[in-house]
């Protein structure tokens, strides 16, 4: 008869599980694993992972959300330690989870992963770091120091962030030049083409 499992039982496989796939979906690729492998790397029957998760694409699907809530919880972290200066403390809040977290990072942001909106859990997280890019624009603009169009803002700022962080994972950025030095300076840049009073 099998066990009867807790939600604390079940709460710690699926940590353990998503932390081995988060790894191995890095390394290898998402193709390049299958539940049998995730299953062989726990020591458990290839069946068990199905107690847990539906198939492949949900435990990518909980790999990402864990990873997006992580990153945006980090971000969120230095927003209110920030206070006003947030923008800056928001952008190495950024770059660091990244380059502490690269193999949670890639998988956040290189997969395609079409059924996302099935995943009510990863449409969340993602969101959530979303609104982190506009909160330093939207703050900007409750004190009138900013006038242009905060999502656009917040995308431009995102992309910068995200290519100094994938320039230097590539090994493409060299000393004395990091993603740290390399984002810090083109939020400031951002800011100032668009208009910020005082950037």
């Amino acid at each position: 008869m099998p066990k009867v499992l807790s939600a604390d039982d079940i709460a710690s496989f699926r940590e353990r599980l998503c932390d081995i796939a988060e790894q191995k979906f890095a390394a290898l690729g998402i193709d390049g694993v299958t539940l049998r492998d995730l299953a062989g790397a726990m020591g458990v029957s290839p069946m068990t992972p199905y107690r847990y998760f539906k198939d492949k694409d949900a435990i990518l699907a909980a790999v990402r959300a864990r990873g997006f809530s992580r990153f945006a919880g980090a971000m969120e972290e230095a927003e209110a330690a920030a206070g006003r200066k947030g923008g800056a403390f928001t952008g190495a809040a950024y770059v660091n989870w990244a380059l502490k977290n690269p193999a949670a990072y890639r998988l956040m942001f290189d997969t395609q992963q079409p059924t996302a909106e099935d995943y009510p859990e990863l449409v969340a997280a993602m969101s959530r770091a979303r609104e982190m890019m506009t909160v330093y624009w939207r703050r900007m603009k409750a004190e009138g120091r900013f006038k242009g169009d905060v999502e656009m803002a917040g995308h431009l700022m995102w992309a910068a962030q995200h290519g100094a962080v994938m320039l230097e994972l590539a090994g493409l950025v060299r000393p004395p030049m990091d993603a740290r030095k390399l984002a810090s300076r083109a939020i400031l840049s951002l800011a100032r083409d668009l208009g910020v009073a005082g950037a």
